[in-house]
């Protein structure tokens, strides 16, 4: 594939010399993005992937020397690295077609061509998928998945169906909508030049030395589009090969003594140099309450779990954690009980640190956040931040109290959403349309403790220029996105940010309890608790090492 971006210069695209669908996509997709990359053929056993122990292909190696590994990581990369944004409803076709249609047509296309049963007997196992898809753009009324132009969606779907459809002669009448639609994908340049590069006019036959080379497919469901819990059935599991079940008749036979024994740790816990260094964090927990399960199940459990598996691989593994301190809500605690900020934190620390031990969360090492360190490193990010020119100075306008005589965090004040009229909605964030809201736009505010209607007032604040990093965070995003494991949600809200355009953000507060603004005018504030709390993860880190 040819092209012009020079950021695909040094990129080089591995697909199976046996062909797959799914190097059908990815060719597809780079030559719709006009990407300039070195297609290599690589053999069925050649491992192109170093950090994986069985083959994996297609693959991409990226100029940067990593290797995206999936198919639709590499079409998705391949799309916004062009600049073609990925919406919500992108994503969830990506991860139904891996999900469910990729799994109904490798059994279909098992069936047809290492069985050599007759195409129409095998095509029921993938009815209802096939009828989704047809419902789906009946319903749109556009000619593709998401809109009036093909997308990583319809490439992604076009490469897993091509090889069981290709021209759509045998599908009915009833399929007439699927059927335009592959007619209008095989007509693109893009799927022609990839059917060409890999099938050359083999068709479906050119798969077979591929197919021949996987494991019997399980059986397909055929409620394939239903999120309803099914019943386990007996048949729908995979049927193993003497040699899988040979060979794990001897690694039972042989015992836990003859898995490589695990090394002790011994602290202080360091990177090392030609080891591979793992650094786990959990997600601070809030110093001001006692956790409980779910507190330990969201917050904790998945990352000790990860932690030991390090372990388990002798990996050079340090896994911290820590109170959140600072804030509001620690002062209006302190207020209910009595004491000091600082008391409620020393207090909620140890009953934090007791319970997680209770529970035998692995820990290397569990801190807080009211440290030197923490101070330290915080404001050595305002200086960088300062220095850098990536700080505002303006004049906001705040909710105040007169009854409890105090400036009010944004968590103690609540109102109707000014964009969707939810009544309950925060003063920084609405849960429910997830707009960031200022605290003064909110219709009807509350204060939270006291329930009286708060007055607005001025203060000077700092503000992060998030404006004049967003064309930066926007590439680096087209990156991590198409190579990272960020969850659909975490997705569609981070685009809908950049999409409405990033607004400077303020990093400071007319509190008492917090990291103290080290800035001549602003001494007599503190750091905003978002800005502040996820250093957290590096001072716990620092205080240990």
């Amino acid at each position: 594939n040819t092209g012009t971006d020079s950021q695909f210069r040094a990129m080089k695209l591995f697909v199976s010399t046996l062909g797959s669908s799914h190097c059908l996509k990815v060719l597809a997709a780079g030559e719709r993005c006009n990407a300039q990359v070195q297609v290599c053929r690589a053999g069925p056993e050649e491992r192109v992937v170093p950090f994986l122990t069985q083959p994996r292909l297609p693959a991409l190696q990226l100029d940067s020397g990593n290797v995206l590994f999936s198919a639709n990581s590499i079409c998705q990369y391949f799309f916004l690295s062009c600049g073609t944004d990925l919406d919500f409803s992108t994503s969830q076709w990506l991860e139904w077609e891996a999900t469910e249609l990729q799994p109904a047509v490798v059994s279909a296309l098992h069936a047809h061509v290492i069985q050599g049963k007759k195409l129409e007997d095998v095509l029921g196992t993938t009815k209802k998928a096939l009828t989704y898809i047809d419902q789906a753009l009946s319903r749109r009324g556009a000619p593709y998945l998401t809109g009036d132009t093909e997308s990583v969606a319809d490439v992604v779907l076009w490469g897993a169906v091509y090889p069981l459809l290709v021209d759509g002669s045998c599908l009915s009448e009833e399929f007439r909508t699927l059927k335009s639609w592959l007619q209008k994908m095989n007509e693109l340049e893009c799927c022609r030049k990839a059917v060409d590069y890999l099938l050359k006019d083999q068709g479906v036959a050119g798969l077979k030395a591929y197919l021949q080379k996987q494991p019997p497919p399980a059986v397909t469901s055929e409620n394939l589009t239903s999120n309803e819990p099914q019943e386990a059935d007996p048949a729908t599991e995979r049927v193993l090969s003497e040699e899988e079940i040979a060979t794990a008749a001897e690694v039972w036979a042989k015992g836990l003594a003859a898995c490589p024994r695990v090394n002790q740790r011994q602290h202080p816990i360091l990177p090392k140099d030609n080891e591979k260094n793992i650094l786990i964090t959990s997600a601070l927990p809030y110093v001001n309450n006692v956790p409980h399960l779910g507190n330990i199940i969201g917050c904790v459990l998945s990352a000790d779990v990860f932690a030991r598996y390090c372990r388990l691989r002798n990996w050079n593994t340090l896994f911290v954690c820590g109170t959140d301190e600072y804030g509001t809500a620690t002062e209006t605690k302190a207020m209910e009980e009595g004491t000091t900020p600082q008391a409620i934190c020393d207090k909620y620390n140890a009953v934090h640190a007791q319970i997680y031990q209770w529970f035998g969360i692995a820990f290397d090492f569990f801190g807080r956040t009211t440290t030197l360190h923490q101070t330290t490193i915080a404001q050595d990010i305002f200086h960088r931040l300062l220095e850098r020119d990536f700080l505002l100075t303006d004049t906001v306008e705040q909710l105040r109290c007169e009854k409890c005589q105090k400036f009010l965090a944004d968590r103690f004040v609540e109102g109707t959403c000014p964009f969707c009229s939810y009544e309950e909605a925060r003063a920084d964030q609405c849960d429910k349309c997830g707009k960031l809201i200022n605290a003064v736009e909110l219709k009807k505010p509350q204060c939270k403790m006291c329930k009286a209607s708060p007055v607005i007032r001025s203060s000077k604040h700092l503000f992060l220029d998030l404006p004049k990093l967003e064309e930066r965070l926007e590439k680096w995003l087209g990156q991590s996105l198409a190579a990272g494991d960020w969850t659909s949600n975490a997705r569609f809200i981070t685009r809908s940010w950049i999409r409405d355009g990033l607004k400077p953000r303020c990093i400071t507060r007319d509190l008492k309890w917090g990291t103290p603004v080290p800035l001549e005018g602003f001494t007599d504030k503190v750091f905003y608790v978002w800005f502040d709390a996820p250093i957290g993860y590096l001072s716990i880190t620092a205080n240990y090492t």
